[in-house]
């Protein structure tokens, strides 16, 4: 409710207060007051009063039902009757602020169409506001020559009125294909003079070519109408058309040559803003098509000492695409000076270019990788030095001759440096490469560095790191046993414990296995729990005498049952609601539950819900209405469309209270080894008895009943789980090679390679790992590395390698490596079946 009002009046009235006049006002009253709409005798008056508190009501955030907004809109169109214009303006307010159905709307139209006719202007422009505010597209041809006219009114009140509703009704149109395909037909034909209006109808005729579906320059619809824009007199016309041009969907080189023609005049402008878009769009179309872009590469290099420094950023970025191998060198001298010039966000974009064309010319990485260590030793904030970082690490990974210079180069930069993340990430890295290089000593001054002059947090990396060495270098042991028996007199006792750890470790005197690949797994390998899981089950462990065990940690990355994930049909809604399919994860209370049931005992080693040789149905029920108790509640599971299926046991569940959730489970036997999948139809059934509220006893008597329930389907993705790795490469190199299998896929024509890499991890319900499921966009070819665990608890790991074509054809290579060469090849047996 609103507060008052407190004015004073004057100095000899201090202790008067004025107080709002909606002062507490209640919707049941004034409803009650709008009664006065109806009298045959009107007080316009007293209506513009009522239908001020109304409108009050709703603006401070009311409801009205729908049966009250009924009322009061019907009401309303009464006061149409009143010939006081005053009146008339809040009749028009109060209808759009009821924003009246489409049944209701038929109603109010013939009085607004009729005052859109009035002599009165004021009539006329609010009317013309009001009913474009109300109306959908059905109306909408009915009033668009009223519009027309009012466009071109003489008072410019209408005129002004029109023209905004215009604006409204193309929003309501603009989805409207046929619609827009005929303004666009009718409007090239050259009627259009304005710049701006011209600069619309390219945007509307890119949008009707795209929604073409049409791929092919030759049979594109209205391409000659951009085309001859590029010849238009007016500069934003022919750069909106470029544009367009160069964002259709597979353009062509031929399609390009003159839109790139254009733009490449323009970046020897004298206008800032022209040579800024020009060599924005020519950076776009150089991560599509480089080739296309090269001819403008002599232009660009001007733009390098370009005063806006936008532009010349654009500029060095587009040249890092497009320049080959021969103008590397010459683009990093150009570079030098330019770097200093610019902020922080233009540096990344910079470097992230250098990375691309060092992975594009590997021969090249010695002059590309000096660019980036001088330019790391100079000053910039955490984003732009972690974008270096992770530029060199990237680069080492996948240029094995730059491996020993990349190295060297971070060392030297955590001498000095004031970030701990970066320094922790560095030594991390250091750790896992710096001992297969051929001099592994010549790192360790680097390392020890760290725990001399570092904050705790690095110092404990760096102790890690050097445990690392001591454990894969035999010869450097002893040196490093001499080190971290020095750190056990560090401060701090994260510092300590990791050295203690280690010295036991390397000693022989702990043991975390029968082997040293043992040790090395302890040391190298990943968490391959989630630390999100870890974290939670470990606030949810009580101290007792049975110490923490990580294996009864969920490995899933994100826990998801299997009904909501392939369910199509609605929720349920009824007496019991289950949720029904295999739970996505060995969840140690799962296994102890599932493990105390006589029936299923003896199946074996539990994955999820699946066993080797069975698979458990479990439906959780909640029973949602207070009035009645369910007994001998069971899932019937109709198996005809599973037919490598059959049911073994059912385990009913007794008794099922208000409120309270139960279990009842079905259980499949299923061939052993065999990757069997289904679909099954369910259905509930229960007895129904009556509870005395009053009692809270039920009935001896009940009436059976049932309820179907969604569809359940078991997918090959039901026996993986989604585990990541945290560096893939170490994962993968220490798998056997054996156990690899190559083979390549076509998957047909999808609409862009993100559709195509989602099908893929959908199919196998594997975990992508380094962000590699997000596809850049308009990309040609991707790679998405993939991790997870196989029922029996195998590891697998798969290497995507997609490509697509100018036809939008997907073709794939796909690469599996396991723990069981078997394991392989059903990988690709999934993928071919699916």
């Amino acid at each position: 409710m609103a507060q008052p009002l407190v004015v004073k009046k004057d100095d000899d009235l201090d202790e008067e207060e004025y107080y709002s006049p909606f002062l507490g006002i209640e919707k049941g009253a004034v409803l009650q007051e709008a009664r006065v709409f109806h009298d045959p005798q009107l007080d316009a008056r007293r209506c513009c009063q009522v239908i001020t508190k109304l409108l009050y009501l709703l603006n401070q955030g009311d409801t009205f039902t729908k049966v009250e907004a009924t009322e009061v809109f019907f009401a309303t169109t009464k006061l149409f009757q009143s010939k006081d214009a005053g009146l008339r303006r809040m009749v028009y307010l109060m209808i759009k602020e009821l924003s009246p159905s489409a049944d209701e709307v038929i109603i109010v139209t013939s009085s607004l169409m009729k005052d859109m006719n009035s002599k009165t202007d004021m009539y006329r422009a609010n009317a013309i506001r009001v009913l474009c505010r109300i109306i959908d597209s059905t109306l909408l041809t009915q009033i668009e020559r009223y519009l027309k006219q009012a466009i071109v009114d003489k008072n410019p009140v209408v005129a002004s009125a029109a023209l905004v509703s215009g604006i409204y009704l193309l929003q309501i149109r603009q989805n409207d294909r046929l619609a827009v395909s005929k303004l666009v037909t009718s409007l090239t034909r050259g009627s259009v003079r304005s710049p701006l209006a011209q600069c619309l109808l390219i945007r509307y005729t890119s949008q009707v070519i795209r929604e073409s579906g049409v791929s092919q320059g030759g049979d594109r619809p209205f391409f000659d109408f951009l085309e001859s824009c590029l010849r238009n007199k007016a500069e934003m016309v022919i750069l909106e058309a470029a544009r367009a041009i160069t964002e259709l969907n597979g353009v062509t080189s031929r399609e390009l040559t003159p839109a790139i023609t254009v733009l490449q005049l323009f970046l020897s402008s004298s206008k800032p803003v022209l040579r800024f878009a020009a060599v924005r769009t020519l950076n776009k179309v150089a991560s599509t098509h480089p080739l296309a872009v090269t001819n403008c590469n002599i232009d660009m290099e001007s733009l390098i000492s370009d005063q806006n420094r936008s532009i010349a950023t654009l500029a060095i970025t587009t040249l890092l695409k497009t320049g080959n191998e021969s103008s590397v060198d010459r683009l990093m001298k150009q570079m030098t000076n330019f770097m200093s010039d610019i902020a922080d966000e233009f540096k990344i974009v910079v470097v992230e270019a250098i990375r691309s064309l060092c992975l594009k010319f590997p021969l090249k990485y010695r002059s590309l990788m000096n660019f980036l260590s001088n330019i790391l030793r100079e000053e910039g904030g955490f984003e732009y030095k972690k974008a270096i970082v992770d530029s060199i690490i990237i680069l080492i990974r996948d240029i094995p001759d730059a491996k020993e210079s990349g190295l060297f180069h971070l060392c030297e930069f955590i001498e000095d440096c004031e970030f701990t993340y970066l320094s922790t990430q560095i030594l991390h890295f250091l750790g896992n490469e710096g001992p297969k290089t051929s001099d592994p000593s010549k790192y360790i001054r680097y390392i020890y560095n760290r725990v001399i002059l570092e904050n705790a947090t690095v110092r404990a990396s760096a102790v890690s790191t050097l445990a690392k060495f001591g454990a894969l270098v035999d010869s450097l042991k002893p040196r490093i046993f001499v080190l971290l028996r020095r750190c056990l007199f560090d401060g701090d006792d994260e510092v300590r414990d990791r050295a203690t750890l280690y010295l036991k470790l390397l000693g022989g005197e702990a043991t975390v296995g029968e082997t040293e690949k043992d040790v090395n797994e302890f040391l190298f390998g990943s968490l391959d729990v989630p630390l999100v899981n870890l974290e939670t089950s470990l606030r949810n462990y009580e101290p007792s005498d049975v110490p923490f065990d990580i294996s009864s940690v969920s490995k899933e990355t994100k826990s998801q049952p299997l009904a909501e994930k392939k369910s199509t049909g609605k929720k349920p809604t009824g007496p019991a609601s289950a949720v029904s399919g295999p739970v996505s994860t060995v969840d140690a209370s799962y296994e102890k539950l599932l493990s105390s049931i006589p029936e299923f005992a003896d199946f074996g080693k539990l994955f999820k819900h699946i066993y080797d040789g069975h698979v458990v149905l479990q439906f959780n029920c909640t029973n949602t209405i207070p009035e009645q108790l369910l007994e001998q509640v069971v899932v019937f599971v109709d198996a005809s469309e599973a037919e490598e299926f059959l049911e073994v046991a059912s385990k009913p569940l007794e008794s099922l209270p208000y409120d309270s959730p139960g279990q009842t489970f079905v259980a499949f036997e299923k061939p052993e080894g065999v990757i069997a999948t289904g679909k099954f139809s369910n259905i509930l059934k229960f007895i129904v008895k009556e509870v005395d509220p009053s009692t809270g006893e039920a009935e001896d008597d009940g009436v059976e009943d049932e309820y179907q329930l969604e569809d359940l389907e078991i997918v090959s993705a039901d026996y993986m789980l989604k585990v990541g790795v945290s560096n893939f490469r170490n994962a993968w190199e220490s798998m056997d090679p054996e156990s690899e299998r190559v083979d390549e896929y076509g998957l047909g024509v999808r609409e862009n390679l993100t559709e195509a890499v989602s099908a893929v991890i959908s199919i196998l319900g594997m975990q992508p790992c380094e962000g590699t499921e997000a596809v850049p966009s308009n990309s040609r070819s991707h790679t998405c590395l993939l991790s997870g665990v196989f029922i029996g608890n195998v590891k697998v790991l798969v290497r995507l390698s997609f490509g697509i074509t100018a036809s939008k054809e997907v073709a794939m290579k796909l690469a599996v490596r396991s723990d069981d060469p078997e394991i392989s090849d059903k990988i690709h047996e999934i993928v071919a079946n699916g």
